[in-house]
């Protein structure tokens, strides 16, 4: 098991103590720590890290400066420290863009001993952040966010409510790791408004409303927003699975699904777990249906994926070239259960041209 040579980086000496501690216990070496972003940068350069843990909110140089500054000077991956807060939501899911690889949730938005509860989840995270593919974090924005973020009249314009009940393709995408901006490049090329779109990216309840925001205006063909619980969705419609709950789909009427939420986490180590949205949209849905797996940690969607395809539905999943964390995606071609490996270029691509 790999032990990344890691840099911690938090305005709070507790915080810096604590993670020390905990990857100290779990056998992995903190060579540095700094006190805000500017401190940083010289800490990283003469440490040369395998990863870093980054807050956000510092004094002198906040994280969200010093992830662009790190990416500019010396790349490295890195690992984000975000409190529970819709705030902190947004300012992530910024750096995320800016190039850091991945978040780690402080419980409740405190310093707390809660975190300690957290120690091999936190381990496991700098460890897969560490072997990130830096190549694939940091993305130029798309057409369509462009326009949907500069108050165009495209972005004004209503989105279409086409319903097509008898050929409208239902596509389950499930994601981790690098998944928040290889969603929103697939969500903003599908073909227009033609499907209905199941979006499954682990991700902490206080993140995924500011995760649907951000794919609603990444999009003009396609109304996005958090699922809810009893929601319903048609054609140019896509639900986004609510963090620390399980999205099943549990009816299908007249060309619209419906979904339901469920707190239990029913014996898997994720919530939401993309293998329950899967297999019941497997079990559900008699129109066209696709199931996706893109960047991520783990083997969650493996067996959603088969039983997709144990359906009649095609599997497509994203190419270890193009991944960040290329996890997902492989336990479920080493499952068998995968019809089209591509790059995420053409993921949206390869789901327009099915039949």
């Amino acid at each position: 098991m790999r032990n990344p040579r890691t840099v911690v980086v938090d305005d709070s000496r507790f915080m810096r103590g604590l993670i020390a501690d905990l990857l100290d216990e779990a056998g992995i070496p903190v060579v540095g720590e700094a006190k805000d972003g500017r401190e940083a940068l010289g800490v990283i350069a003469d440490t040369q890290p395998d990863v870093v843990t980054m807050d956000l909110e510092m004094p002198k140089m906040n994280g969200i400066e010093a992830v662009e500054r790190v990416m500019a000077e010396n790349p490295t991956p890195i690992l984000m420290l975000s409190a529970y807060t819709d705030d902190d939501a947004e300012v992530t899911f910024e750096a995320l863009e800016k190039g850091a690889v991945d978040f780690f949730a402080k419980p409740g938005g405190e310093v707390s001993m809660e975190v300690s509860q957290l120690g091999d989840q936190l381990v496991e995270t700098v460890r897969t952040v560490a072997d990130a593919d830096l190549s694939r974090t940091n993305r130029t924005e798309s057409p369509q966010a462009a326009t949907a973020t500069t108050g165009s009249p495209a972005a004004a314009s209503p989105k279409p409510a086409t319903e097509r009940f008898d050929d409208t393709r239902t596509v389950v995408i499930g994601s981790s790791t690098g998944g928040p901006n290889a969603v929103e490049e697939v969500i903003s090329d599908l073909p227009g408004g033609d499907c209905r779109v199941l979006i499954v990216q682990h991700m902490p309840e206080a993140f995924t409303s500011r995760f649907a925001d951000r794919l609603d205006s990444a999009t003009s063909e396609y109304s996005v927003r958090e699922a809810a619980d009893g929601d319903r969705i048609g054609a140019g419609e896509a639900l986004v699975a609510k963090g620390g709950t399980h999205m099943e789909i549990t009816g299908y009427r007249n060309g619209r699904i419906r979904v339901r939420l469920i707190e239990d986490d029913l014996g898997h180590s994720v919530m939401p777990a993309v293998n329950v949205t899967m297999e019941s949209a497997a079990e559900t849905i008699t129109d066209p249906l696709t199931g996706v797996i893109l960047t991520g940690m783990g083997a969650d969607g493996a067996e959603g994926v088969c039983a997709i395809q144990q359906a009649g539905g095609p599997t497509i999943a994203q190419n270890e070239e193009s991944c960040v964390i290329y996890g997902m995606p492989k336990r479920a071609v080493e499952a068998g259960c995968i019809d089209t490996v591509c790059h995420l270029d053409d993921v949206a691509t390869t789901i327009r041209e099915l039949p």
